[in-house]
């Protein structure tokens, strides 16, 4: 697999898979909210023969949370325009990794040329299969109104009536802002320790891509799986997407 980065300051779900049947050699455009995200999804295309290309800009979202004077319409268009920006790069198909940045491109009912992937559908896909609400963990609170929203969305189209149980982790997010990593994974491994304590049968998920790490540390300390954006990226693209192996 060979990565291109880049900085700079829809189909649905199905059409996707319909899009990728039987095609080689593609080039995967992935954008980003924060630098960070890159890792994860090199890891997801790790086996494939495909390049992957990645757009971050942490700006955007900054500029919706801290700045009263910058406008959501005016968000809606830079998302959109970002859009278009990658599709003129020779990308075969996109992949947005930040729940922010989708929602804001659904908004602003973007026209593509190509599939675009959102990574929380398969997320949410493996949240409604469940037989009880699982638990939804975040650890930075302007994700949450979003995704949520997202998922209730989501699961009703599916004839789900699901309302997932959120948990924030306050104060934790700027740990990773600030590059304190290892850190960052301890609070969140040790909240999800906390949070088995106190109901065994609970079925826990981690709604945000910086929070991998941490479940899958978690995963190996006690055999308890935790639902995470990797790995049901993994497994639609394993599942559905034919894509040529390494």
């Amino acid at each position: 697999m060979n990565t291109n980065f880049f900085h700079v300051i829809t189909p649905r779900f199905f059409p996707v898979l319909q899009w990728y049947e039987n095609r080689k050699g593609e080039k995967v455009a992935c954008l980003h909210a924060h630098h960070s995200n890159i890792e994860y999804s090199e890891k997801a295309f790790q086996q494939y023969d495909v390049d992957t290309l990645h757009f971050v800009d942490p700006g955007l979202l900054i500029c919706v949370t801290q700045e009263a004077s910058f406008r959501h319409s005016d968000a809606q268009r830079k998302a959109a325009e970002q859009i278009a920006w990658i599709e003129k790069c020779g990308a075969d198909a996109i992949l947005i990794t930040c729940t922010n940045y989708i929602a804001l491109l659904e908004e602003a009912n973007l026209n593509c040329s190509i599939p675009i992937l959102k990574i929380d559908e398969p997320y949410f896909e493996a949240l409604c299969r469940q037989p009880r609400p699982p638990i939804m963990l975040f650890t930075n609170p302007a994700t949450v109104e979003g995704t949520v929203k997202r998922f209730t969305d989501y699961a009703k189209a599916k004839g789900s009536e699901m309302q997932p149980d959120v948990r924030v982790l306050e104060g934790v997010f700027p740990l990773i802002m600030q590059g304190k990593k290892e850190e960052y994974l301890h609070e969140i491994c040790a909240f999800l320790h906390n949070l088995v304590k106190e109901d065994p049968e609970q079925i826990v998920s981690v709604a945000q891509l910086s929070m991998v790490e941490a479940a899958q540390q978690f995963e190996r300390q006690t055999s308890i799986p935790v639902i995470h954006p990797l790995g049901t990226l993994q497994a639609y693209i394993a599942d559905e997407w034919k894509l040529n192996r390494f």
